[in-house]
């Protein structure tokens, strides 16, 4: 376990969720959220979903299950986070692959007592003891890549996982950090994960680690219908306790001194010591959750794969931007200019705390609302046109600028503000009611969605924007605060619908 922090050297603090206005910070030091609070969320759960008649967390069938491949970023991430499933795969004779991105060196940036360059050598050498007891027989790797650094090395750090999974995933789990899990290392072999699972196929599931640290139970951090979990028998309890024993360094201060103290405090180990392990599984990905086993009734099985359908990928965004830097012409179409300068007029406040905006392309809308929103999270589904949005927005503090591919990779946190400016029509119908729902679910109680579509139809893409609009308001569960209608494109800004009746304060009564 590292903990650092997003940039700058390491100080033994990192943050959470970098999205949102409640994205926390903490340290391993802190007393962080009680195991019980947890088991008392977990538990009343399990009896709500109980008195429906039905199992939660739902259990993975595993029957498919050939071929186990961890992967995690620094040692130890493996053994607090999927100890128990490996060595209950090792058990039955399942093919185990163990991936460690980082040798954990910067676990102790501080230590009086160990260099870098020591605590690497012990730290790899405490892997191969624990995973040696967890799965006597498994392949581990270490690839010695930054510790704290794997932000900009995601493309690497898929390119491996890709070599151990192979080119098709079937019968294959890839377990890997979840990706909201608060930490910046975690975020990024999470998402090298998620990539390799859409290529292959492959099943994926993600462990949190420092969410059960910095997690309030009451807010939900966790997507609870993609929660599962993967009960351990005994004989994977207690080799998995073996195994978190080995890794002295974590487990056990280094000295008295300070800056030696245990990273892994028995506080924190004890989130790890159940009787089952919990991950995240993304339905709307190949496989993850295909296999789920309901206890009672086939109403528990999560779908393959209810997205569905066949959106535009990342190679077709590629590929615009390899032709031209600007495809679309933010910069100097008029229609451009002028539909952004409509757009932030029809925002029903000066500014916002929280924005969230998907498809942000080189950054050009996403400056304007950087200049407006206290945060803003911008992604994009390629990340070619990505290094120019940075760029663009290099001056807000507030901007953040993330790959990700939507509608599952939708981010950790709720948001006053979210802007869905032409990219609904490259979904499919499935994949917008998904996207809809997600958007609906994120928003604050005053929380504002803005769509915004070109209204002429495109041979390449699934949907028309007034089809768009028309799923936006028939699925979101949201009402239309403004409309604005012209012959080339639509814009409406949603809302809850205690707040559709109008946003003027009562200061401007008559």
């Amino acid at each position: 376990m590292t903990v650092r922090q997003d940039d700058g050297p390491a100080t033994g603090a990192t943050t959470g969720p970098p999205v949102g206005a409640a994205a926390p910070s903490f340290s391993h030091l802190d007393p962080g959220t009680a195991p019980a609070a947890w088991s008392s969320w977990l538990g009343s759960g399990v009896d709500a979903a109980a008195a429906a008649g039905r199992r939660w967390p739902a259990v993975p069938d595993d029957t498919d299950l050939e071929r186990l491949v961890v992967v995690a970023a620094h040692p130890d991430d493996e053994t607090l986070g999927a100890g128990g499933l490996i060595a209950a795969a090792a058990a039955r004779g399942v093919e185990v692959t163990v991936l460690i991105a980082t040798a954990g060196e910067g676990s102790h940036p501080g230590s009086p007592t160990l260099t870098p360059d020591r605590l690497a050598a012990l730290r790899v050498a405490e892997a191969r003891a624990a995973v040696g007891e967890l799965a006597p027989t498994a392949a581990l790797a270490v690839l010695h890549l930054p510790d704290g650094g794997l932000a900009d090395l995601v493309a690497v750090i898929t390119g491996a996982v890709e070599r151990r999974v192979g080119p098709r995933g079937g019968g294959v789990w890839l377990v890997a950090p979840w990706r909201e899990d608060g930490h910046p290392d975690h975020r990024a072999v999470g998402l090298a994960a998620a990539e390799v699972a859409h290529r292959t196929g492959c099943r994926l599931l993600e462990y949190p680690i420092w969410a059960w640290h910095w997690g309030d139970p009451a807010a939900a951090p966790f997507p609870e219908t993609q929660l599962v979990a993967v009960p351990l028998p005994e004989a994977a309890r207690a080799a998995k306790r073996r195994a978190l024993d080995e890794y002295r360094s974590q487990v056990l201060p280094l000295s008295p001194a300070p800056g030696d103290e245990p990273v892994v405090p028995p506080g924190f180990r004890e989130h790890f010591t159940g009787d089952r392990e919990l991950f995240i599984v993304d339905a709307a990905d190949p496989g993850d959750g295909a296999g789920t086993q309901p206890a009672s009734g086939a109403g528990d099985r999560v779908p393959a794969d209810p997205v569905g359908g066949t959106g535009l990928g990342a190679d077709y965004f590629d590929a615009m931007y390899a032709a031209d830097a600007d495809p679309w012409g933010f910069t100097e179409r008029w229609y451009e200019q002028r539909k952004r300068a409509v757009l932030l007029a029809a925002l029903p406040r000066p500014r916002f705390r929280a924005a969230f905006e998907p498809g942000c392309s080189i950054g050009v809308l996403t400056r304007e609302l950087g200049l407006r929103c206290d945060t803003v999270l911008a992604a994009d589904i390629s990340e070619t046109p990505l290094a120019a949005a940075r760029t663009r927005t290099a001056d807000l503090p507030g901007v953040r600028i993330e790959r990700r591919r939507l509608p599952h990779d939708w981010p950790y946190g709720r948001f006053d503000l979210i802007v869905l400016s032409e990219i609904g029509y490259y979904c499919t119908e499935a994949q917008l009611t998904e996207l809809a729902g997600r958007a609906a679910g994120a928003l604050d109680p005053d929380g504002v969605l803005v769509a915004c579509h070109w209204r002429h139809p495109v041979a390449d893409y699934p949907l028309d924007g007034d089809r768009v609009h028309e799923i936006l308001r028939a699925t979101s569960g949201l009402q239309p605060l403004v409309r604005h209608l012209e012959a080339d494109f639509r814009l409406e800004v949603f809302v809850r619908p205690a707040a559709a009746g109008g946003t003027v304060g009562p200061e401007l009564d008559r």
